[in-house]
């Protein structure tokens, strides 16, 4: 394994994160034109940076092409359907990368450690998943798998972090508290469903996500990684002068809010 490259600072991670993003609105392009549909998964431990790595992925996407899906609880209605039913609504379409935020697998982590689910559907779902993933490969959808681990202090951390910022605190639910005391369940639950799950044709990546920056980084760079794509993003736009610089009639216009706030660039 080579050695991984060092880069020292927030700015170091900014301009490298910037050229990732680049090649990701490049992705874009190759997906669109080819008519390539992508399906990422993102599972792993509670405050693992998820949502993070999501919003950097999408940052300068567009939502028509790089869609998130973050599903709610099942619905009563949903609870007597099959299981993975909720979720084929949501398979990227020609042109489309599909990224979900929680996914299937809930089956085998939150449903089984919190007993929403019984030990027989646990087991048919170990039988169905691969089945059921082969299918979406064999369909042409290119499926990567990643799994975010956090070392308990560290997730302990960042509970305690949303806990007393009020800008994070809409993070932390009651599901959360309960799942502080059952690190130990959750573990023997991931280790069981990798057993069953991580296949040849669909395998698990697993992302070191103890540093938020270097995680980001490097599942980004992974996710390019894992699709041959090529540079189709057009040449640069080089717009002529505008002959004529006028506002036009505003006579039906409202007038403009009353300003709270002027920013100054210092």
């Amino acid at each position: 394994m080579s050695e991984p490259q060092i880069l020292e600072g927030k700015e170091a991670y900014q301009q490298e994160l910037r050229s990732l993003q680049v090649e990701l609105v490049k992705l874009q392009y190759w997906v669109q034109s080819q008519g390539v549909r992508v399906l990422v998964l993102f599972e792993g431990r509670d405050a693992a940076g998820k949502g993070g790595v999501i919003r950097r992925i999408i940052r300068h996407t567009s939502p028509r092409i790089v869609r998130v899906v973050a599903l709610p609880k099942p619905s009563e209605t949903e609870c007597g359907q099959w299981y993975f039913q909720r979720y084929v609504a949501h398979l990227p379409q020609r042109g489309q990368m599909v990224l979900l935020d929680r996914s299937w697998y809930n089956r085998a982590g939150v449903e089984r450690v919190m007993g929403f689910c019984t030990g027989e559907q646990v087991q048919e779902f170990f039988v169905s998943c691969p089945q059921f993933e082969e299918m979406l490969v064999r369909e042409g959808i290119h499926l990567i798998k990643y799994w975010f681990t956090v070392s308990q202090e560290e997730q302990e951390r960042r509970f305690q972090a949303r806990c007393t910022d009020p800008l994070k605190r809409w993070k932390f639910s009651p599901m959360d508290v309960e799942a502080r005391t059952r690190w130990v369940d959750y573990s023997r639950a991931r280790d069981e469903m990798f057993e069953h799950c991580h296949t040849v044709l669909t395998p698990w990546h697993v992302i070191d996500a103890d540093c938020k920056l270097s995680a980001r980084l490097n599942c980004i760079h992974h996710l390019l990684s894992q699709l041959n794509y090529r540079d189709m993003m057009p040449p640069e736009i080089q717009l002529s002068p505008l002959s004529d610089v006028s506002e036009g009639s505003s006579a039906s216009m409202p007038a403009p809010l009353e300003p709270v706030y002027r920013v100054v660039d210092l």
